[in-house]
């Protein structure tokens, strides 16, 4: 045991947790004080807040510009490869994408059809994210 480590009692039980060296800031306060109480959770001991890192870097990219997630929820960048996985119809084309298309190289914009990109055999498309899935 190292002089990070806590040990907690209660009754009967005993619990070992290992303390992080590691302070972040905190996101309501700005104290610099901020500590892990485990799986990426965090707890200023200023404001008494916790937080999640992971929600925390996430509003940072939202703020910062333009976030858009696939269907499964993972973060799309420009120049990504996607799969289609539902068919979807064309207006004007006889036949609709196929589910499990790939579609490489695409470009977020803001909007309701969030990825512009280019299919082969349709040509350029814009495409909802919720109907796609990160390749």
């Amino acid at each position: 045991m190292t002089t990070n480590d806590f040990i907690y009692f209660c009754g009967s039980f005993k619990k070992e947790i290992a303390m992080s060296d590691e302070m972040k800031e905190c996101p309501l306060c700005k104290s610099p004080y901020g500590y892990s109480i485990g799986n990426n959770i965090y707890a200023c001991p200023e404001c008494a807040h916790e937080w999640n890192t992971m929600n925390v870097e996430e509003e940072n990219l939202q703020e910062e510009g333009l976030l858009v997630k696939d269907a499964n929820g993972n973060i799309l960048n420009d120049g990504d490869d996607v799969i289609v996985i539902k068919d979807l119809p064309v207006k004007g084309a006889p036949k609709p994408i196929k589910a499990g298309t790939k579609v490489k190289n695409i470009r977020l914009s803001d909007g309701d059809h969030n990825i512009d990109c280019k299919i082969i055999g349709f040509g350029e498309m814009a495409l909802k994210s919720e109907f796609v899935k990160k390749a």
